[in-house]
């Protein structure tokens, strides 16, 4: 049986990670010192927590100097289960997301069937924590069957365990549905996570409008399809008040719209994936179907904006946008191939680039993954503080290595990244108190 796939055993008394860099991106700490785990919970940190003031019977960890953060929450992964498992399965998606430093993965609501009613909220749920390394929380449709026509019952769905309401890869079109879903949220306290798009300007495009697209003989998907949605709905959050989330944001355009509406205190956040900062449209190259996404691959101009949005906190979570295709779905042409990127296990990298490359500190990069998408989402992990989960990553934060799409854990290898050299590597990942992922240990069994 391979490492990934053994049970994680919880240790026998408190463990401490000692001699570590202590990372807290929701306080500001940054300090040498260690961190007392008891019972899945943190119950000691600080410099003064040593080896000698632990109790006799902890297990302690050598951390050697390098950082332990709180555990990164990823708010936008598609898994296979139910309806696509040859894609991903939870067991695959949790084992992917250990080995990557997330130790709570926010699922998309388009599976099949559609995440829309409360036993599909507790299906999920429930076969996660049978299956999975780590914490799943689904998202369910703001409509039902994704269908843009029917509100879904978003309080009771709530109720059941949903996190927040989204039609995944569809937008919301209907603006009478969308104000209703907005109305209904801000007297519940939900968040509506849009895929902003506006779809007869997008119909049977396959990736950005302009030059290059026109170039290569595909037709394109103009910028102004994102911004036209934005703009939209900033409109009907000022009619409801509703909690409004932009799941991936691409565009400086539509960054600029959301930059606006958070400078008049709109409740308006924004997500980007690490591929509308990490590369451009040029990654298309000869039709190259792993760069085919959806937002599509936008121009330098759009990814310097990304970048900029994210370093000046408009853009509020780096989300890992997993969406597994299997080879039949990629090895098609171009304008036939399905959409998206294998991400969990290259978001923390890429996204470390934006500190190693001096675009922003390190804390504030790592709130993007951690304590804000917590804040989001109402969840209690993001935190490395005393009394929260014991979420925690163990990183090497200039590790060296490079991405090789055929030791991915994800059992979708749908990648642009293959061979691209990165740098920083997850050494361990815990999931309340217990440790699901061992870099060491996996390396070993490997061999």
């Amino acid at each position: 049986m391979n490492l990934s796939e053994k049970p994680p055993i919880a240790p026998v008394g408190p463990v401490l990670y000692s001699n570590s860099r202590l990372l807290d991106p929701a306080s500001g700490r940054d300090e040498r010192g260690g961190c007392l785990v008891e019972d899945g919970m943190i119950v000691a940190l600080g410099p003064d927590v040593t080896v000698a003031s632990a109790p006799s019977n902890t297990n302690v960890l050598d951390c050697d100097g390098h950082c332990l953060l709180p555990g990164l929450i990823d708010m936008c992964a598609t898994i296979g289960e139910p309806g696509a498992a040859h894609r991903e399965t939870l067991v695959s998606i949790g084992n992917a997301a250990a080995a990557s430093g997330i130790t709570t993965i926010i699922c998309t609501p388009d599976t099949d069937p559609v995440v829309d009613d409360i036993a599909l909220v507790q299906y999920i749920q429930q076969r996660a924590e049978l299956l999975s390394a780590v914490r799943v929380q689904p998202m369910a449709a703001i409509t039902k069957g994704l269908n843009g026509e029917h509100m879904s019952e978003l309080g009771l769905l709530a109720e059941a365990g949903a996190v927040a309401f989204t039609d995944a890869a569809r937008a919301v079109t209907d603006a009478t549905v969308m104000r209703r879903a907005l109305s209904y949220a801000s007297a519940k306290g939900l968040l509506i996570v849009q895929h902003a798009e506006e779809p007869s300007l997008a119909l049977e495009g396959c990736m950005n409008e302009g030059e290059l697209s026109t170039r290569l003989g595909l037709k394109g998907i103009p910028a102004a399809a994102e911004v036209i949605m934005i703009e939209r709905d900033i409109r009907l959050v000022e009619l409801t008040g509703g909690r409004y989330h932009v799941a991936q944001i691409s565009t400086a355009a539509a960054i600029d719209a959301v930059r606006r509406a958070k400078a008049r205190s709109l409740p308006i956040t924004a997500g980007a994936a690490p591929h509308h900062f990490a590369l451009n449209e040029t990654a298309v190259g000869e039709y190259r179907t792993f760069a085919k996404t959806s937002p599509p691959l936008r121009t330098e101009d759009d990814r310097l904006a990304v970048v900029e949005g994210i370093s000046d906190g408009t853009i509020d979570v780096i989300v890992s946008a997993h969406m597994p295709q299997g080879v039949e779905s990629k090895r098609l042409p171009f304008a036939q191939a399905a959409p998206g990127i294998a991400g969990l296990e290259t978001m923390l990298p890429l996204a470390l680039e934006l500190t190693h490359n001096g675009h922003i500190p390190l804390l504030d990069l790592l709130r993007t993954m951690t304590a804000r998408p917590a804040e989001l989402l109402g969840l209690p992990g993001g935190r490395l503080v005393k009394d929260a989960p014991a979420d925690l990553v163990l990183l090497d934060l200039d590790a060296p290595w490079q991405v090789d799409a055929s030791r991915f854990r994800a059992k979708s290898k749908n990648t642009p990244y293959d061979g691209r050299p990165v740098q920083g590597r997850v050494l361990r990942t815990v999931v309340a108190g217990v440790t699901v992922f061992d870099a060491q240990a996996h390396a070993e069994a490997a061999e």
